[in-house]
């Protein structure tokens, strides 16, 4: 039996009408709320009932009373400060729970029924229907879960009784926990890939604007060198056409009649001086072709540009070099091999 002196609490917070009355209204209701208090404190002599103005998160506030008390639920284990507070819809709504830590004994991280700030949320409380739950079903069921998942002590792989053994109402408690965890798990892992892949997206971003500015130079790279490539070809053309069109006589200056020393070279017949123009176009050929091999080693022209104009080379040195051969007999023909 609670003692007289709750009794009588409980009888005079009801009762009060001025500006400190509670904020239940319906005198069913406050049947309800003395019967169930007073079966709480019978179960449980370690709480006591106390009314003071709870403050919803919405703003609103409202009298109330809660009951306070320390829960023991292992030997092993520290007992867990409560603080129960009556809803003023009570029974219709489930109370509100909270455990009360301080700086010595915290709440750890991602417990599954209580916020780092003490508010209590457990499946009991989540599928509350009046009558079949109650203030002291609700303990009892706190017990248990606190019992298996201490909110002071981190334990989450505790090991649990077969399912079969236990109520409906226990196992979801249980399979709510061990969800929890698993989801916490998952999220955790979830940020640590995320936080890789940002990280790596930066790397590439990165990586990015360095090949783009590499190909931004090889491209300045490339018209440079078409440019210079261009050029070249220009002045192969314009030597190649010199040489189509000047003969041997370009190269001796006369002056009213006169030879100056260069006149000594000059032929004494047509094939002769057909020979001395074959000749110095085949070796201005060949020195083109060594001009555009240093061209290439050095990259200044393209492999194409060269194959290009090494064969427009060849072909002019093929048709001179056959000329030369008819102008010199067969036996030129062996000495070019040769070479």
């Amino acid at each position: 039996m609670p003692p007289s002196s709750l009794i009588k609490f409980i009888d005079t917070a009801l009762s009060c009408t001025s500006r400190f009355a509670l904020s239940y209204t319906d005198s069913k209701q406050k049947w309800f709320i003395r019967k169930h208090l007073l079966s709480l404190i019978q179960d449980y002599p370690t709480f006591t009932l106390s009314a003071d103005t709870f403050f919803h998160d919405d703003g609103t506030t409202v009298n109330l009373l809660y009951a306070t008390g320390h829960l023991h639920v292992a030997n092993h284990t520290p007992s867990i400060p409560l603080a129960i507070w009556i809803h003023e819809n009570y029974p219709c709504m489930p109370p509100m729970v909270y455990v009360l830590s301080d700086s010595t004994s915290p709440i750890h991280q991602d417990h599954p029924f209580v916020h780092s700030s003490g508010a209590t949320s457990s499946p009991y409380l989540q599928t509350w229907v009046f009558p079949r739950c109650h203030l002291t079903e609700l303990v009892h069921n706190l017990v248990k879960i606190f019992s298996h998942d201490h909110p002071f002590v981190y334990s989450p792989a505790a090991s649990f009784t077969h399912p079969s053994l236990v109520s409906k109402m226990e196992a979801l408690d249980r399979l709510s926990g061990m969800l929890h965890y698993d989801t916490t798990v998952l999220l955790a892992q979830t940020e640590e890939e995320m936080e890789d892949l940002s990280n790596l997206q930066s790397e590439m971003v990165k990586r990015d604007d360095i090949i783009t500015s590499m190909i931004m130079g090889l491209e300045h790279e490339r018209m440079n060198l078409k440019h210079r490539v261009m050029n070249l070809m220009s002045q192969a053309d314009v030597l190649v056409n010199w040489l189509r069109v000047n003969d041997a006589k370009s190269l001796v200056t006369k002056l009213e009649g006169e030879m100056d020393d260069d006149d000594a070279f000059e032929a004494g017949d047509e094939d002769s001086k057909l020979l001395i123009e074959f000749l110095a176009a085949d070796s201005a050929i060949e020195d083109s072709m060594y001009a555009l091999d240093k061209a290439v080693e050095y990259g200044a022209v393209s492999f194409d540009a060269y194959l290009r104009q090494v064969r427009m080379l060849a072909r002019e040195q093929f048709f001179l070099r056959s000329k030369l051969v008819k102008l010199r007999g067969p036996a030129y023909s062996i000495g070019l091999e040769r070479e």
